[in-house]
């Protein structure tokens, strides 16, 4: 199957985005996190050819934060939305989640350590396709700054349990893919630190 990778859209739908079997967002896809900022990506989002339609919410996505707190809609027609929890689609297991170690103010933060582990242990061992908002630590996380920002507890639980495929994005300055393992990992932003738009979607064969 042919899956499209993207990341951090941020509201930017100008974006060539290659046919596919399945069509994955892994988080991000507001500024601000409001509702007519997620109507806009909806709408986007489901306009796309692909057969599937998989995403989550990233710490950007205040809306998907406080749904259930506001009552507010999260199951929209011919898309699926992840948030620690998964789908099988033509035998291929996906399990999604936004969680991400505290990040300032913003949605989906956890403690790092126990309060975030309890998130990745619901991973279930057998997943072939992990889509997280955040990443590994180590692992296409390398900021600006110089400081590798991922999830220790993550890439503990990723090297576990050895997916086929774990992307991500959250961290724009490090698209990218590589290969660790049996794993293939994912950097998914397409917008880079300056939130500009100057990568392109990630296309793999599963």
């Amino acid at each position: 199957m042919k899956i499209v990778l993207i990341s951090d859209t941020h509201t930017n739908h100008n974006f060539r985005i290659p046919k596919g079997d399945i069509l994955i967002h892994a988080g991000d896809v507001t500024s601000r996190g409001t509702k007519a900022e997620v109507d806009v990506f909806i709408k986007w989002f489901q306009s796309q050819p692909h057969k599937h339609k998989i995403f989550i919410a990233g710490n950007h996505d205040f809306y998907f934060e406080n749904a259930v707190k506001n009552n507010l809609k999260t199951e929209f027609k011919n898309l699926i939305y992840l948030n620690d929890s998964g789908c099988e689609i033509n035998g291929l297991k996906f399990w999604g989640s936004p969680i991400q170690p505290d990040f300032f103010k913003w949605a989906f933060n956890r403690k790092r350590g126990e309060e975030i582990k309890k998130h990745w242990d619901l991973i279930p061992t057998d997943t072939d396709v992990l889509i997280t908002h955040g990443p590994p630590h180590g692992i296409l996380d390398l900021t600006t700054i110089g400081l590798y920002s991922g999830c220790k507890e993550l890439k503990k639980k990723v090297f576990e349990i050895q997916p086929k495929l774990h992307v991500f994005g959250h961290i724009h300055e490090g698209y990218g893919t590589t290969t660790i393992n049996n794993t293939f990992f994912i950097n998914a932003s397409l917008l880079n630190e300056k939130y500009q738009s100057a990568h392109i979607p990630i296309v793999v064969n599963l």
